[in-house]
Protein backbone atom coordinates (compact mmCIF):
# COMPACT_ATOMS: atom_id res chain seq x y z
CA UNK A 1 0.00 0.00 0.00
CA UNK A 2 1.33 3.44 -0.93
CA UNK A 3 1.50 5.88 1.97
CA UNK A 4 0.60 9.44 0.91
CA UNK A 5 3.36 12.03 0.90
CA UNK A 6 2.47 14.57 3.60
CA UNK A 7 4.52 16.72 5.98
CA UNK A 8 2.49 15.25 8.85
CA UNK A 9 4.84 12.29 8.62
CA UNK A 10 7.78 14.51 9.61
CA UNK A 11 6.51 15.38 13.07
CA UNK A 12 5.26 11.85 13.67
CA UNK A 13 8.70 10.50 12.80
CA UNK A 14 10.48 13.02 15.04
CA UNK A 15 8.13 12.22 17.92
CA UNK A 16 8.86 8.52 17.57
CA UNK A 17 12.63 8.84 17.21
CA UNK A 18 13.47 11.88 19.35
CA UNK A 19 10.66 12.31 21.91
CA UNK A 20 12.86 13.87 24.60
CA UNK A 21 14.91 16.07 22.28
CA UNK A 22 14.25 19.83 22.43
CA UNK A 23 12.10 20.75 19.45
CA UNK A 24 11.17 24.39 19.98
CA UNK A 25 12.59 27.31 21.95
CA UNK A 26 10.36 30.39 22.05
CA UNK A 27 11.01 33.06 24.68
CA UNK A 28 10.53 31.27 28.01
CA UNK A 29 8.87 28.23 26.41
CA UNK A 30 10.80 25.04 25.64
CA UNK A 31 9.07 21.96 24.22
CA UNK A 32 10.33 18.50 23.41
CA UNK A 33 9.25 16.69 20.27
CA UNK A 34 6.79 14.67 22.33
CA UNK A 35 5.25 17.89 23.63
CA UNK A 36 5.36 19.60 20.23
CA UNK A 37 3.49 16.71 18.62
CA UNK A 38 0.97 16.56 21.46
CA UNK A 39 0.22 20.27 21.15
CA UNK A 40 -0.24 19.92 17.39
CA UNK A 41 -2.77 17.14 17.92
CA UNK A 42 -4.62 19.23 20.50
CA UNK A 43 -4.71 22.13 18.04
CA UNK A 44 -6.26 19.76 15.49
CA UNK A 45 -8.83 18.69 18.06
CA UNK A 46 -9.60 22.29 18.99
CA UNK A 47 -10.14 23.21 15.35
CA UNK A 48 -12.48 20.29 14.78
CA UNK A 49 -14.34 21.20 17.95
CA UNK A 50 -14.65 24.79 16.67
CA UNK A 51 -16.38 23.52 13.54
CA UNK A 52 -13.43 23.64 11.12
CA UNK A 53 -14.10 21.18 8.31
CA UNK A 54 -11.70 19.42 5.94
CA UNK A 55 -10.42 21.87 3.34
CA UNK A 56 -11.31 24.97 5.40
CA UNK A 57 -8.69 27.71 5.49
CA UNK A 58 -7.25 28.55 8.91
CA UNK A 59 -5.39 31.87 9.06
CA UNK A 60 -2.66 33.02 11.45
CA UNK A 61 -1.51 36.62 11.91
CA UNK A 62 1.58 36.21 14.05
CA UNK A 63 5.28 36.83 14.39
CA UNK A 64 7.52 33.78 14.69
CA UNK A 65 6.40 31.78 17.71
CA UNK A 66 5.86 28.18 18.78
CA UNK A 67 2.11 28.47 18.18
CA UNK A 68 2.59 29.35 14.52
CA UNK A 69 5.04 26.46 14.15
CA UNK A 70 2.47 24.13 15.75
CA UNK A 71 -0.05 25.30 13.16
CA UNK A 72 2.12 23.90 10.35
CA UNK A 73 1.16 20.47 11.65
CA UNK A 74 -1.98 20.93 13.77
CA UNK A 75 -3.97 22.65 11.04
CA UNK A 76 -3.12 19.85 8.61
CA UNK A 77 -3.98 17.20 11.24
CA UNK A 78 -7.45 18.75 11.30
CA UNK A 79 -7.65 18.24 7.53
CA UNK A 80 -7.62 21.99 6.97
CA UNK A 81 -5.41 24.37 4.95
CA UNK A 82 -2.93 26.65 6.71
CA UNK A 83 -2.88 30.34 5.69
CA UNK A 84 -0.02 32.30 7.35
CA UNK A 85 -0.46 36.05 6.85
CA UNK A 86 2.20 38.70 6.28
CA UNK A 87 2.14 40.92 9.37
CA UNK A 88 3.41 43.92 7.38
CA UNK A 89 0.40 44.12 5.09
CA UNK A 90 -2.19 46.87 5.37
CA UNK A 91 -5.70 46.38 6.73
CA UNK A 92 -7.09 46.48 3.19
CA UNK A 93 -4.64 43.89 1.90
CA UNK A 94 -5.28 41.51 4.80
CA UNK A 95 -9.01 41.89 4.41
CA UNK A 96 -8.75 41.12 0.71
CA UNK A 97 -6.69 37.96 1.35
CA UNK A 98 -9.02 36.63 4.04
CA UNK A 99 -12.06 37.17 1.86
CA UNK A 100 -10.40 35.82 -1.28
CA UNK A 101 -9.26 32.67 0.53
CA UNK A 102 -12.58 32.20 2.29
CA UNK A 103 -10.83 31.70 5.64
CA UNK A 104 -13.19 30.59 8.40
CA UNK A 105 -11.09 31.31 11.48
CA UNK A 106 -8.30 33.78 12.27
CA UNK A 107 -5.76 33.37 15.06
CA UNK A 108 -4.21 36.72 15.91
CA UNK A 109 -1.34 37.93 18.08
CA UNK A 110 -2.30 40.58 20.62
CA UNK A 111 -0.24 43.37 19.07
CA UNK A 112 -2.23 43.05 15.83
CA UNK A 113 -5.69 43.38 17.38
CA UNK A 114 -6.08 47.06 16.37
CA UNK A 115 -5.15 46.13 12.81
CA UNK A 116 -7.70 43.33 12.69
CA UNK A 117 -10.36 45.56 14.25
CA UNK A 118 -9.87 47.98 11.35
CA UNK A 119 -10.99 45.48 8.72
CA UNK A 120 -12.93 42.70 10.51
CA UNK A 121 -16.33 44.20 9.67
CA UNK A 122 -15.49 43.87 5.98
CA UNK A 123 -14.83 40.14 6.24
CA UNK A 124 -17.35 37.82 4.66
CA UNK A 125 -16.24 34.34 5.77
CA UNK A 126 -14.25 34.64 9.00
CA UNK A 127 -16.60 33.72 11.86
CA UNK A 128 -14.13 33.23 14.71
CA UNK A 129 -11.30 35.43 15.94
CA UNK A 130 -9.01 33.73 18.45
CA UNK A 131 -6.32 35.49 20.47
CA UNK A 132 -3.03 33.58 20.49
CA UNK A 133 -1.97 34.65 23.97
CA UNK A 134 -3.51 36.71 26.75
CA UNK A 135 -6.98 37.51 28.02
CA UNK A 136 -9.54 38.15 25.26
CA UNK A 137 -11.13 41.48 26.16
CA UNK A 138 -12.72 42.68 22.92
CA UNK A 139 -16.30 41.39 22.56
CA UNK A 140 -15.63 40.14 19.03
CA UNK A 141 -12.89 37.75 20.19
CA UNK A 142 -13.53 34.14 21.13
CA UNK A 143 -13.80 33.82 24.94
CA UNK A 144 -10.76 31.55 25.21
CA UNK A 145 -7.25 32.07 23.89
CA UNK A 146 -5.20 29.55 21.91
CA UNK A 147 -3.76 27.64 24.87
CA UNK A 148 -7.12 27.44 26.62
CA UNK A 149 -8.64 26.00 23.43
CA UNK A 150 -5.90 23.37 23.31
CA UNK A 151 -6.36 22.48 26.97
CA UNK A 152 -10.10 21.97 26.52
CA UNK A 153 -9.84 19.88 23.35
CA UNK A 154 -9.34 16.17 22.84
CA UNK A 155 -6.32 15.40 20.65
CA UNK A 156 -7.02 14.52 17.04
CA UNK A 157 -4.82 12.77 14.48
CA UNK A 158 -5.73 11.98 10.91
CA UNK A 159 -5.43 8.54 9.46
CA UNK A 160 -2.43 9.21 7.19
CA UNK A 161 -3.67 6.73 4.58
CA UNK A 162 -6.81 8.81 3.96
CA UNK A 163 -4.91 11.96 2.95
CA UNK A 164 -4.90 13.04 -0.68
CA UNK A 165 -1.27 14.02 -1.24
CA UNK A 166 -2.33 16.27 -4.13
CA UNK A 167 -4.75 18.24 -1.95
CA UNK A 168 -3.82 21.78 -0.90
CA UNK A 169 -2.06 21.87 2.47
CA UNK A 170 -0.82 25.45 2.66
CA UNK A 171 -1.90 28.70 1.04
CA UNK A 172 0.50 31.65 0.77
CA UNK A 173 -0.27 34.96 -0.85
CA UNK A 174 2.23 36.74 -3.05
CA UNK A 175 2.86 40.42 -2.45
CA UNK A 176 0.71 42.45 -4.82
CA UNK A 177 2.37 44.87 -7.26
CA UNK A 178 0.17 46.03 -10.12
CA UNK A 179 -2.59 43.59 -9.17
CA UNK A 180 -4.08 42.04 -6.06
CA UNK A 181 -2.10 39.34 -4.23
CA UNK A 182 -2.50 35.81 -5.55
CA UNK A 183 -2.94 32.75 -3.35
CA UNK A 184 -0.28 30.11 -4.03
CA UNK A 185 -1.57 26.57 -3.46
CA UNK A 186 1.04 24.13 -2.14
CA UNK A 187 0.04 20.50 -1.82
CA UNK A 188 1.02 17.88 0.74
CA UNK A 189 3.19 16.30 -1.96
CA UNK A 190 4.87 19.63 -2.82
CA UNK A 191 5.84 20.23 0.79
CA UNK A 192 6.97 16.69 1.54
CA UNK A 193 9.25 16.35 -1.49
CA UNK A 194 10.60 19.88 -1.16
CA UNK A 195 11.73 19.07 2.38
CA UNK A 196 13.53 15.89 1.29
CA UNK A 197 15.18 17.65 -1.64
CA UNK A 198 16.31 20.51 0.60
CA UNK A 199 17.85 18.10 3.10
CA UNK A 200 19.92 16.57 0.30
CA UNK A 201 20.87 19.88 -1.29
CA UNK A 202 21.99 21.58 1.93
CA UNK A 203 23.37 18.40 3.55
CA UNK A 204 21.61 19.35 6.77
CA UNK A 205 22.80 17.28 9.73
CA UNK A 206 20.53 15.52 12.18
CA UNK A 207 19.74 17.65 15.26
CA UNK A 208 20.76 20.86 13.50
CA UNK A 209 19.91 24.05 15.44
CA UNK A 210 18.25 26.72 13.30
CA UNK A 211 17.53 30.28 14.36
CA UNK A 212 14.28 31.36 12.65
CA UNK A 213 15.16 34.93 11.73
CA UNK A 214 13.12 35.03 8.53
CA UNK A 215 9.37 35.21 9.29
CA UNK A 216 7.59 31.87 8.94
CA UNK A 217 4.98 33.50 6.71
CA UNK A 218 7.69 34.25 4.14
CA UNK A 219 9.06 31.95 1.45
CA UNK A 220 12.53 31.94 3.01
CA UNK A 221 11.13 30.90 6.37
CA UNK A 222 8.43 28.26 6.07
CA UNK A 223 10.49 25.53 4.41
CA UNK A 224 12.56 25.19 7.59
CA UNK A 225 9.43 24.27 9.55
CA UNK A 226 9.33 21.03 7.57
CA UNK A 227 12.86 19.73 6.98
CA UNK A 228 14.21 20.70 10.40
CA UNK A 229 11.38 18.81 12.08
CA UNK A 230 12.09 15.71 10.00
CA UNK A 231 15.71 15.78 11.22
CA UNK A 232 14.80 16.31 14.86
CA UNK A 233 16.43 19.73 14.86
CA UNK A 234 15.89 22.56 17.31
CA UNK A 235 13.69 25.45 16.17
CA UNK A 236 14.78 28.68 17.89
CA UNK A 237 12.25 31.49 17.48
CA UNK A 238 12.93 35.21 17.36
CA UNK A 239 9.96 37.58 17.14
CA UNK A 240 11.63 40.48 15.35
CA UNK A 241 15.00 41.12 13.83
CA UNK A 242 17.33 42.69 16.37
CA UNK A 243 21.08 42.19 15.98
CA UNK A 244 21.90 41.83 19.67
CA UNK A 245 19.04 39.38 20.21
CA UNK A 246 20.22 37.37 17.22
CA UNK A 247 23.71 37.15 18.71
CA UNK A 248 22.35 36.30 22.16
CA UNK A 249 20.26 33.41 20.85
CA UNK A 250 23.09 32.06 18.69
CA UNK A 251 25.31 31.93 21.75
CA UNK A 252 22.68 30.67 24.22
CA UNK A 253 21.13 27.98 22.01
CA UNK A 254 24.20 27.02 19.99
CA UNK A 255 22.56 27.89 16.67
CA UNK A 256 24.30 26.30 13.68
CA UNK A 257 22.42 27.83 10.78
CA UNK A 258 20.14 30.67 9.80
CA UNK A 259 18.74 32.30 6.68
CA UNK A 260 18.98 36.04 6.08
CA UNK A 261 18.05 38.61 3.49
CA UNK A 262 20.97 40.82 2.42
CA UNK A 263 20.12 43.81 4.60
CA UNK A 264 19.95 41.58 7.69
CA UNK A 265 23.39 40.16 6.89
CA UNK A 266 24.72 43.69 6.38
CA UNK A 267 23.38 44.82 9.75
CA UNK A 268 24.88 41.81 11.57
CA UNK A 269 28.28 42.28 9.92
CA UNK A 270 28.37 45.97 10.90
CA UNK A 271 27.00 45.61 14.44
CA UNK A 272 29.76 46.56 16.94
CA UNK A 273 28.17 44.49 19.76
CA UNK A 274 28.93 41.33 17.81
CA UNK A 275 32.29 40.99 19.56
CA UNK A 276 30.56 40.55 22.93
CA UNK A 277 29.12 37.16 21.98
CA UNK A 278 30.47 33.68 21.28
CA UNK A 279 29.16 32.84 17.81
CA UNK A 280 31.44 29.86 17.14
CA UNK A 281 28.51 27.44 16.81
CA UNK A 282 27.57 28.95 13.42
CA UNK A 283 28.42 26.70 10.49
CA UNK A 284 26.38 28.22 7.65
CA UNK A 285 24.45 31.36 6.71
CA UNK A 286 22.26 31.31 3.61
CA UNK A 287 21.32 34.61 2.00
CA UNK A 288 18.12 34.76 -0.04
CA UNK A 289 15.04 36.83 -0.72
CA UNK A 290 17.05 39.29 -2.82
CA UNK A 291 20.30 39.22 -4.74
CA UNK A 292 23.45 39.13 -2.66
CA UNK A 293 26.84 40.58 -3.56
CA UNK A 294 30.29 38.96 -3.52
CA UNK A 295 31.36 41.65 -1.06
CA UNK A 296 28.64 40.66 1.39
CA UNK A 297 29.39 36.93 1.07
CA UNK A 298 33.05 37.63 1.82
CA UNK A 299 32.23 39.88 4.78
CA UNK A 300 29.89 37.26 6.29
CA UNK A 301 32.43 34.46 5.96
CA UNK A 302 35.25 36.57 7.38
CA UNK A 303 33.14 38.00 10.19
CA UNK A 304 31.44 34.82 11.38
CA UNK A 305 33.99 32.22 10.26
CA UNK A 306 31.29 30.11 8.64
CA UNK A 307 30.14 29.11 5.18
CA UNK A 308 27.96 31.62 3.34
CA UNK A 309 26.21 31.25 -0.01
CA UNK A 310 23.02 32.28 -1.78
CA UNK A 311 19.74 30.48 -2.23
CA UNK A 312 16.98 31.22 -4.72
CA UNK A 313 13.30 30.38 -4.83
CA UNK A 314 9.80 31.77 -4.91
CA UNK A 315 6.54 31.34 -3.04
CA UNK A 316 5.29 29.36 -6.04
CA UNK A 317 8.17 26.85 -5.75
CA UNK A 318 7.87 25.80 -2.09
CA UNK A 319 10.38 27.76 -2.19
CA UNK A 320 13.93 26.54 -2.97
CA UNK A 321 15.00 26.18 -6.60
CA UNK A 322 18.77 26.66 -6.47
CA UNK A 323 21.77 27.18 -4.18
CA UNK A 324 25.25 28.49 -4.90
CA UNK A 325 27.96 26.64 -2.92
CA UNK A 326 31.00 25.69 -4.94
CA UNK A 327 30.61 22.39 -6.76
CA UNK A 328 33.30 19.77 -6.23
CA UNK A 329 36.09 20.30 -8.73
CA UNK A 330 35.27 23.92 -9.59
CA UNK A 331 38.51 25.18 -8.06
CA UNK A 332 37.30 28.68 -7.23
CA UNK A 333 39.73 30.69 -5.13
CA UNK A 334 39.65 34.09 -3.44
CA UNK A 335 37.29 36.65 -4.92
CA UNK A 336 36.22 34.16 -7.60
CA UNK A 337 34.72 31.93 -4.92
CA UNK A 338 32.84 34.81 -3.30
CA UNK A 339 31.48 35.85 -6.70
CA UNK A 340 30.36 32.27 -7.36
CA UNK A 341 28.69 31.88 -3.98
CA UNK A 342 26.79 35.14 -4.56
CA UNK A 343 25.31 33.76 -7.79
CA UNK A 344 21.79 32.40 -8.10
CA UNK A 345 23.43 28.97 -8.21
CA UNK A 346 22.49 25.58 -9.60
CA UNK A 347 19.25 23.61 -9.33
CA UNK A 348 18.70 21.52 -6.20
CA UNK A 349 17.64 17.85 -6.49
CA UNK A 350 14.06 17.49 -7.72
CA UNK A 351 14.22 20.71 -9.76
CA UNK A 352 14.87 21.40 -13.45
CA UNK A 353 15.72 24.96 -14.50
CA UNK A 354 16.21 26.61 -17.89
CA UNK A 355 16.77 30.10 -19.26
CA UNK A 356 14.52 30.84 -22.23
CA UNK A 357 13.87 33.64 -24.70
CA UNK A 358 10.51 35.26 -25.45
CA UNK A 359 9.48 32.17 -27.46
CA UNK A 360 10.43 29.77 -24.64
CA UNK A 361 13.52 28.57 -26.53
CA UNK A 362 16.70 27.95 -24.55
CA UNK A 363 19.33 30.67 -24.70
CA UNK A 364 23.01 29.67 -25.07
CA UNK A 365 24.77 28.47 -21.90
CA UNK A 366 27.44 31.11 -22.28
CA UNK A 367 26.98 33.12 -19.09
CA UNK A 368 26.08 36.15 -21.23
CA UNK A 369 22.78 35.55 -23.02
CA UNK A 370 19.82 36.80 -21.01
CA UNK A 371 16.44 35.10 -20.76
CA UNK A 372 13.75 34.20 -18.24
CA UNK A 373 14.22 31.43 -15.70
CA UNK A 374 11.61 28.70 -16.03
CA UNK A 375 11.42 25.70 -13.73
CA UNK A 376 9.59 22.48 -13.08
CA UNK A 377 9.88 20.02 -10.24
CA UNK A 378 8.45 18.51 -7.11
CA UNK A 379 7.81 21.80 -5.33
CA UNK A 380 6.08 23.74 -8.08
CA UNK A 381 2.70 24.97 -6.90
CA UNK A 382 -0.62 23.45 -7.86
CA UNK A 383 -1.70 26.88 -9.06
CA UNK A 384 -3.17 30.21 -7.93
CA UNK A 385 -6.25 30.05 -5.71
CA UNK A 386 -9.37 30.77 -7.78
CA UNK A 387 -7.35 32.08 -10.75
CA UNK A 388 -7.23 29.42 -13.48
CA UNK A 389 -6.24 31.90 -16.23
CA UNK A 390 -3.28 33.28 -14.26
CA UNK A 391 -2.28 29.71 -13.40
CA UNK A 392 -2.39 28.59 -17.04
CA UNK A 393 -0.33 31.60 -18.10
CA UNK A 394 2.48 31.19 -15.57
CA UNK A 395 2.59 27.38 -15.99
CA UNK A 396 2.39 27.41 -19.78
CA UNK A 397 4.16 24.55 -21.50
CA UNK A 398 4.48 22.69 -18.22
CA UNK A 399 7.12 25.09 -16.87
CA UNK A 400 6.74 27.74 -14.18
CA UNK A 401 7.74 31.13 -15.55
CA UNK A 402 9.46 33.01 -12.74
CA UNK A 403 9.68 36.50 -14.20
CA UNK A 404 13.38 36.58 -13.24
CA UNK A 405 15.84 37.38 -16.03
CA UNK A 406 19.14 35.51 -15.88
CA UNK A 407 22.13 34.00 -17.62
CA UNK A 408 23.25 30.35 -17.48
CA UNK A 409 26.88 29.25 -17.78
CA UNK A 410 28.41 25.98 -18.96
CA UNK A 411 28.75 24.75 -15.36
CA UNK A 412 25.00 25.01 -14.74
CA UNK A 413 25.17 28.15 -12.59
CA UNK A 414 22.38 30.68 -13.01
CA UNK A 415 22.84 34.39 -12.37
CA UNK A 416 19.77 36.60 -12.10
CA UNK A 417 20.39 39.96 -13.69
CA UNK A 418 17.00 41.45 -12.80
CA UNK A 419 13.28 41.07 -12.60
CA UNK A 420 11.61 41.70 -15.94
CA UNK A 421 10.12 44.94 -14.67
CA UNK A 422 13.41 46.16 -13.19
CA UNK A 423 15.72 45.81 -16.19
CA UNK A 424 16.74 49.29 -17.34
CA UNK A 425 16.55 49.85 -21.10
CA UNK A 426 18.77 52.81 -21.92
CA UNK A 427 19.25 53.69 -25.58
CA UNK A 428 18.29 50.14 -26.54
CA UNK A 429 20.82 48.56 -24.15
CA UNK A 430 19.70 46.32 -21.28
CA UNK A 431 21.23 47.34 -17.94
CA UNK A 432 20.99 45.10 -14.88
CA UNK A 433 20.14 47.04 -11.74
CA UNK A 434 21.39 44.08 -9.68
CA UNK A 435 24.82 44.12 -11.34
CA UNK A 436 25.13 47.84 -10.67
CA UNK A 437 23.97 47.47 -7.06
CA UNK A 438 26.58 44.76 -6.41
CA UNK A 439 29.27 47.06 -7.78
CA UNK A 440 28.15 49.97 -5.63
CA UNK A 441 27.98 47.77 -2.52
CA UNK A 442 31.68 46.98 -2.98
CA UNK A 443 32.47 50.60 -2.01
CA UNK A 444 33.54 50.66 1.65
CA UNK A 445 31.31 53.62 2.51
CA UNK A 446 28.05 52.11 1.22
CA UNK A 447 25.63 50.27 3.51
CA UNK A 448 22.65 49.87 1.15
CA UNK A 449 22.05 50.58 -2.52
CA UNK A 450 19.00 50.63 -4.73
CA UNK A 451 19.19 51.27 -8.48
CA UNK A 452 16.17 52.36 -10.50
CA UNK A 453 15.53 53.78 -13.98
CA UNK A 454 14.66 57.45 -14.26
CA UNK A 455 13.39 59.30 -17.35
CA UNK A 456 15.93 60.77 -19.78
CA UNK A 457 15.11 62.79 -22.90
CA UNK A 458 17.98 61.37 -24.94
CA UNK A 459 18.20 57.73 -23.79
CA UNK A 460 14.61 57.11 -22.66
CA UNK A 461 15.73 56.05 -19.22
CA UNK A 462 19.03 55.89 -17.33
CA UNK A 463 20.19 54.33 -14.04
CA UNK A 464 19.92 56.27 -10.81
CA UNK A 465 21.41 55.07 -7.50
CA UNK A 466 19.88 55.68 -4.09
CA UNK A 467 22.47 55.18 -1.37
CA UNK A 468 22.45 54.70 2.40
CA UNK A 469 25.92 55.28 3.82
CA UNK A 470 27.55 53.44 6.69
CA UNK A 471 27.75 55.25 10.02
CA UNK A 472 30.35 58.05 9.91
CA UNK A 473 31.29 57.20 6.30
CA UNK A 474 31.31 59.64 3.41
CA UNK A 475 31.57 59.59 -0.38
CA UNK A 476 30.47 62.09 -3.01
CA UNK A 477 28.24 61.50 -6.00
CA UNK A 478 31.17 62.02 -8.39
CA UNK A 479 33.40 59.63 -6.44
CA UNK A 480 30.77 56.91 -6.48
CA UNK A 481 30.12 57.27 -10.21
CA UNK A 482 33.87 57.14 -10.89
CA UNK A 483 34.09 54.03 -8.67
CA UNK A 484 31.46 52.32 -10.84
CA UNK A 485 33.08 53.44 -14.09
CA UNK A 486 36.36 51.86 -13.03
CA UNK A 487 34.56 48.50 -12.80
CA UNK A 488 31.75 48.58 -15.38
CA UNK A 489 31.09 49.85 -18.88
CA UNK A 490 30.16 53.52 -18.64
CA UNK A 491 26.66 53.02 -20.06
CA UNK A 492 25.86 50.68 -17.12
CA UNK A 493 26.83 53.24 -14.46
CA UNK A 494 24.52 55.62 -12.62
CA UNK A 495 24.02 59.05 -14.14
CA UNK A 496 23.01 60.43 -10.75
CA UNK A 497 23.11 59.51 -7.07
CA UNK A 498 20.79 60.45 -4.23
CA UNK A 499 21.92 59.89 -0.64
CA UNK A 500 19.03 58.88 1.63
CA UNK A 501 18.61 57.93 5.28
CA UNK A 502 16.74 54.71 4.46
CA UNK A 503 15.12 52.74 1.66
CA UNK A 504 11.55 51.38 1.78
CA UNK A 505 11.50 47.61 2.20
CA UNK A 506 9.21 44.63 2.38
CA UNK A 507 8.71 42.65 5.61
CA UNK A 508 11.89 40.70 4.94
CA UNK A 509 14.13 43.53 3.80
CA UNK A 510 13.68 43.52 0.02
CA UNK A 511 13.87 47.06 -1.38
CA UNK A 512 10.51 48.27 -2.71
CA UNK A 513 11.73 49.68 -6.00
CA UNK A 514 8.21 50.25 -7.30
CA UNK A 515 7.62 52.70 -4.44
CA UNK A 516 10.86 54.56 -5.18
CA UNK A 517 10.21 54.74 -8.93
CA UNK A 518 6.88 56.48 -8.51
CA UNK A 519 8.57 59.68 -7.30
CA UNK A 520 10.78 59.96 -10.36
CA UNK A 521 8.16 58.95 -12.93
CA UNK A 522 5.34 61.11 -11.56
CA UNK A 523 3.63 63.01 -14.36
CA UNK A 524 5.35 61.05 -17.16
CA UNK A 525 3.32 59.84 -20.12
CA UNK A 526 4.56 56.27 -19.66
CA UNK A 527 3.73 54.03 -16.75
CA UNK A 528 7.37 52.96 -16.34
CA UNK A 529 7.06 52.02 -12.64
CA UNK A 530 5.10 48.90 -13.57
CA UNK A 531 5.05 48.42 -17.32
CA UNK A 532 8.20 49.52 -19.14
CA UNK A 533 8.97 48.31 -22.65
CA UNK A 534 11.67 45.63 -22.39
CA UNK A 535 13.34 45.48 -25.79
CA UNK A 536 15.44 42.36 -26.12
CA UNK A 537 14.77 41.32 -22.55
Amino acid sequence: MNIPLTPLRFLRYAEQQYPARTAVVCNEHRYTYAQFADRARHLAGALRQAGVKPGDRVAFLSTNCHRLLEAYYGVLEAGAVLLPLNIRLSAGELGYILNDSGASILFVEKQFLPLVDAFRKDLTTVKTFCLLEGTPEAPWLAPHDYDQLLAAAAPHALDITTIDENAVAELFYTSGTSANPKGVMLTHRNIYLHALNTCMAFKIPNANVELHIIPLFHANGWGVAHFLTLLGGKHVMIQRFDAKEVFRLIEKEGANTCSLVPIMATVLVNCPERQNYNLSSLTRIVIGGAASSPTLVREVEETFNCECFSGYGLTETSPTLSISPMKLGMGWEGEQRYAGQAMTGYAVPGVEMRVVDANDHDVPRDGQSIGEIVARGDGIMEGYWGQPEATADVLRGGWFHTGDMATLDKHGYFLIVDRKKDIIVSGGENISSLELEKTILAHPAVLEAGVIPVPDEKWGEVPKALIVLKLNASVTEAELIDFCRSRLSHYKCPRSVDFVDSLPKTATGKILKKDIRKKYWHGQDTLRPESANKKGA
